[in-house]
């Protein structure tokens, strides 16, 4: 992976540098969306990274899920995987309402992977004691990372991004969907959580999860609008 930083070129006299922040054209599906309850959104919530809004520029997004290597009927545990990748793969259709989604058979191929994993536990720095202490265990978690993309349409490598989702291998009716749903709200592009509970990408876990809202798809909307660095080709500026 490539930090987001001035990348050196063959020779100190040139170098390549990031693409400034523009607007992509907004997939067909958020363009022909119309809000059918005069709901607002909460974009303001929505953090943008140091390479602008996490935007996906070429569609369908690629997406792999983990799946089980035995039959249902193999073992408990096995069905149990069944039942994960059923309210998984539930969730990824919900959203291709909204984005062009494509499932995808090996994880390399894919913008975005989901796994059947509980997320790492990362120690956090205590700031009145100073001391590391391990937070509550999380069921799920999505994480991007930057990379450049090399293509034969571009001179230059394209700033991209892919997302890895870790989701409890713990199936619970309605919460697995509900999960999947909210963390790929995340790797979609709404990086930010919405603070009703009535929203697919509200903060918390609630005990009737609701399904993908307006707000959630007019925040979306509102996210594709914006000027992003990422899915365009890095800039050579010549040396003095």
């Amino acid at each position: 992976m490539t930090p987001l930083e001035q990348v050196d070129a063959q020779d100190n006299s040139s170098q390549l540098t990031l693409p400034n922040p523009q607007t992509h054209p907004l997939p067909t599906t958020l363009e022909q969306w119309q809000n059918p309850t005069g709901a607002d959104d909460y974009f303001a919530e929505i953090k943008p990274t140091p390479a602008g809004y996490l935007i996906w520029s070429e569609f369908p997004v690629k997406v792999y899920v983990e799946r089980p290597t035995e039959p249902a009927e193999a073992s408990a545990s096995a069905r149990q995987f069944h039942l994960w990748l059923e309210d998984v793969l539930t969730a990824v259709e919900d959203w291709s309402m909204y984005l062009p989604l494509e499932l995808v058979t090996q994880a390399e191929d894919a913008d975005i992977s989901i796994w059947r994993s509980s997320p790492p536990l990362k120690p956090v720095r205590n700031r009145e004691t100073g001391r590391f202490e391990l937070p509550r265990a999380r069921s799920a978690e999505a994480s991007y990372k930057f990379y450049l993309r090399e293509t034969p349409e571009a001179s230059f490598p394209i700033l991209s991004h892919r997302f890895t989702i870790s989701l409890s291998p713990e199936h619970i009716i309605k919460q697995t969907t509900a999960s999947a749903r909210h963390e790929l709200g995340h790797a979609l592009g709404i990086w930010g959580h919405s603070p009703l509970e009535t929203d697919a990408l509200y903060f918390s876990k609630v005990r009737n999860p609701p399904p993908i809202s307006a707000r959630d798809i007019n925040t979306l909307k509102r996210v594709y609008q914006q000027p992003t660095r990422l899915g365009w080709p890095l800039v050579f500026n010549e040396g003095t």
